[in-house]
This record gives structure tokens, sequence and C-alpha cells, in this order.
């Protein structure tokens, strides 16, 4: 199950779960779709591509709850 990330790693964008617009790669490094495309695609982290992350509806976050740790790293920023 993935870990539904809630925000961009880049630019700290939140990214609800339930709501379209994140990109992972398969190590769940999550991005913002602006930053995703600023990055051609490509995680700065591991050199995968990114993909988009598929949504969690809302009915199942309380039985699978998304991730409250936040990722942004802004070393990543450059690039």
């Amino acid at each position: 199950m993935l870990e539904m990330r809630p925000d961009c790693e880049r630019c700290g964008t939140d990214l609800p779960a339930e709501a379209p617009g994140a990109f992972i790669c398969s190590f769940e490094c999550t991005f913002c779709a602006e930053c995703a495309d600023d990055l051609d695609d490509r995680c700065p982290n591991c050199g995968g591509e990114l993909m988009d992350r598929p949504a969690r509806a809302k009915a199942l976050q309380a039985k699978h709850p998304p991730s409250t740790e936040r990722k942004f790293n802004p070393s990543t920023r450059s690039g």
C-alpha cells in the first residue's frame, strides 16, 4: 500500500491523498505536478521516473490513513 505522502519534497505544496496532481517514483518520493515537470519527470533522489500517483478515496482513509510525515527537502530545489 502506498504511503500517500502529504507534500511535495521539492516545494512543500500540500498533496492530499484524495486529490490528483502528485507524482511519485518507485521509492515513493513525492512531487507536485509543477515540480515533476521542472524535473523532466525524473526523481532527483534516485533518478527514477516520476509517475502519476493514484488518489485514495476519502472513504478509505480512516481504515488506510495516508502518511502525515512531511518530506519537504529544500536541498532538492536545485536542479
